[in-house]
């Protein structure tokens, strides 16, 4: 009897132990999942936070057009909401008032390259050269830190990252997406975000033109997020503590 109670002990312990490990290598799996790349030693884009902490970040693309961004910066005003939008250069110069206004409001701001064009259709050089004067905008509208990038139609590669790394930028990408811009409905616009979102997501929306549902499902995405303990705060504080895990993990 004592012999079998032995063994009992000693092979429980070793299922134990590989459980243990086999959790342990899922939960890095998952969160190395969190950064696009090739292999965790090269550049990396953020796609999401840390999932220890209820922050998230709602994020804004703007590419052209003038007039449904104020709906939406209403909306994120009386909602005492803080985002981060990502603007074309070419666009800024265009409208300096209305990027004033998002600075004022108290959003960060991120460079969504100079021409909205896509960077993989694009030789490394054009890229660099848009890069360039993306900053360049920005820094005559008295922007001359900004860091924060998101690729023209999210597409990226290895030499994109690494160039955008040289050049000192972090490139944010995202993981919830409800295409608003595809204007599918607001219904559906609020369905997507409620219930796919959670701890450390970067929520993709944009505040152009073509958006003609987005702000009236920021009426009941706010408040709701809001109501499941989530809370918003900009791309750089989701980054701060991205990097805090990742010195943690290694």
């Amino acid at each position: 009897m004592d012999h079998f109670y032995v063994f009992s002990f000693k092979k429980r312990r070793r299922y134990f132990t590989l459980s243990l490990v086999l959790l342990l290598a899922a939960g890095f799996f998952i969160f190395q999942s969190n950064i696009l790349g090739s292999n965790a030693s090269d550049e990396v884009a953020l796609t999401k936070g840390s999932v220890e902490e209820p922050n998230i970040a709602l994020t804004f693309n703007i590419s052209w057009g003038e007039e449904k961004v104020h709906d939406i910066l209403d909306t994120l005003k009386q909602e005492e909401v803080q985002a981060t939008f990502f603007l074309s250069g070419e666009w800024a110069e265009r409208h300096p008032a209305i990027v004033e206004k998002i600075t004022e409001d108290g959003h960060e701001i991120g460079i969504l390259g100079y021409r909205y064009k896509s960077y993989v259709e694009q030789d490394l050089e054009e890229v660099r050269r848009d890069l360039f004067l993306a900053q360049e905008a920005f820094e005559k509208l008295g922007f001359e830190d900004i860091n924060l990038l998101r690729t023209p139609s999210g597409r990226f590669n290895e030499e994109i990252l690494d160039l955008a790394e040289s050049m000192g930028f972090e490139v944010v990408h995202w993981n919830i997406n409800p295409n608003d811009w595809k204007n599918p409905g607001t219904e559906n616009i609020v369905d997507v975000v409620m219930n796919d979102t959670t701890n450390g997501d970067i929520i993709l929306l944009h505040a152009s033109d073509r958006v003609k549902q987005t702000a009236s499902a920021l009426e009941t995405i706010l408040p709701g997020l809001k109501s499941k303990g989530l809370n918003f705060v900009p791309i750089s504080e989701l980054i701060s503590q991205a990097h805090a895990d990742i010195e943690l993990i290694e």
